[in-house]
Protein backbone atom coordinates (compact mmCIF):
# COMPACT_ATOMS: atom_id res chain seq x y z
CA UNK A 1 0.00 0.00 0.00
CA UNK A 2 1.28 3.36 -0.96
CA UNK A 3 1.48 6.05 1.12
CA UNK A 4 -0.62 9.61 0.29
CA UNK A 5 1.74 12.21 0.69
CA UNK A 6 -0.46 15.34 1.29
CA UNK A 7 1.89 18.70 -0.40
CA UNK A 8 0.94 22.02 0.18
CA UNK A 9 0.42 24.32 -2.92
CA UNK A 10 2.80 26.43 -3.40
CA UNK A 11 1.76 30.08 -5.31
CA UNK A 12 3.47 30.71 -8.53
CA UNK A 13 6.38 33.25 -8.78
CA UNK A 14 4.51 35.36 -11.56
CA UNK A 15 1.69 36.02 -8.62
CA UNK A 16 4.80 36.68 -5.90
CA UNK A 17 6.91 39.00 -7.77
CA UNK A 18 6.05 42.81 -6.97
CA UNK A 19 4.72 44.88 -9.25
CA UNK A 20 4.83 48.92 -9.43
CA UNK A 21 2.10 50.33 -10.00
CA UNK A 22 1.25 53.79 -12.19
CA UNK A 23 0.35 57.16 -10.51
CA UNK A 24 -3.45 56.51 -11.58
CA UNK A 25 -3.69 52.92 -9.48
CA UNK A 26 -1.30 54.33 -6.79
CA UNK A 27 -3.75 56.32 -5.51
CA UNK A 28 -6.04 53.61 -4.64
CA UNK A 29 -3.26 50.69 -3.54
CA UNK A 30 -0.18 53.22 -2.59
CA UNK A 31 2.64 53.67 -5.01
CA UNK A 32 5.26 50.65 -3.34
CA UNK A 33 5.81 47.77 -5.17
CA UNK A 34 3.58 44.65 -4.04
CA UNK A 35 2.61 41.18 -5.18
CA UNK A 36 0.05 40.92 -7.18
CA UNK A 37 -2.10 39.14 -4.52
CA UNK A 38 -1.75 41.70 -1.89
CA UNK A 39 -2.61 44.41 -5.16
CA UNK A 40 -6.08 42.70 -5.34
CA UNK A 41 -6.84 42.38 -1.78
CA UNK A 42 -5.85 45.98 -1.01
CA UNK A 43 -8.45 46.76 -4.19
CA UNK A 44 -10.91 45.02 -2.60
CA UNK A 45 -10.34 46.40 0.58
CA UNK A 46 -10.74 50.09 -0.93
CA UNK A 47 -13.78 49.16 -2.80
CA UNK A 48 -15.62 47.46 0.19
CA UNK A 49 -14.45 50.44 2.66
CA UNK A 50 -16.18 52.57 0.02
CA UNK A 51 -19.41 50.50 -0.52
CA UNK A 52 -18.59 49.93 -4.71
CA UNK A 53 -19.84 46.75 -4.74
CA UNK A 54 -23.39 47.07 -6.52
CA UNK A 55 -26.24 46.15 -4.28
CA UNK A 56 -28.20 43.75 -6.57
CA UNK A 57 -25.89 42.27 -8.81
CA UNK A 58 -22.54 41.72 -6.39
CA UNK A 59 -20.35 40.71 -9.38
CA UNK A 60 -20.08 44.61 -10.58
CA UNK A 61 -17.80 46.98 -9.18
CA UNK A 62 -19.56 50.81 -9.30
CA UNK A 63 -16.16 53.47 -9.98
CA UNK A 64 -16.20 56.54 -8.09
CA UNK A 65 -13.46 59.23 -9.08
CA UNK A 66 -10.50 57.37 -8.66
CA UNK A 67 -11.51 53.97 -9.93
CA UNK A 68 -12.90 55.90 -13.03
CA UNK A 69 -9.57 56.68 -14.57
CA UNK A 70 -7.95 52.55 -13.51
CA UNK A 71 -11.42 51.75 -15.44
CA UNK A 72 -10.63 53.70 -18.37
CA UNK A 73 -13.78 55.77 -17.79
CA UNK A 74 -16.62 53.81 -17.48
CA UNK A 75 -18.70 53.79 -14.74
CA UNK A 76 -18.87 49.83 -13.92
CA UNK A 77 -16.89 47.03 -14.79
CA UNK A 78 -17.37 43.47 -13.88
CA UNK A 79 -14.89 42.22 -11.39
CA UNK A 80 -13.43 40.23 -14.17
CA UNK A 81 -13.00 42.89 -16.42
CA UNK A 82 -11.19 44.78 -12.75
CA UNK A 83 -8.40 42.84 -13.00
CA UNK A 84 -7.87 43.03 -16.92
CA UNK A 85 -8.30 46.75 -16.40
CA UNK A 86 -6.14 47.00 -13.32
CA UNK A 87 -3.42 44.99 -15.35
CA UNK A 88 -2.96 47.79 -17.60
CA UNK A 89 -1.93 50.20 -14.56
CA UNK A 90 1.36 48.32 -13.78
CA UNK A 91 4.38 49.28 -14.67
CA UNK A 92 6.75 46.93 -16.59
Amino acid sequence: MAKEIETKRKPSAAFMKPVQPDDVLAKVVGDKPLPRTELTKKLWVYIRKAGLQDKKQKTLINADENLLAVFNGKKQVSMFEMTKLVSGHLKK
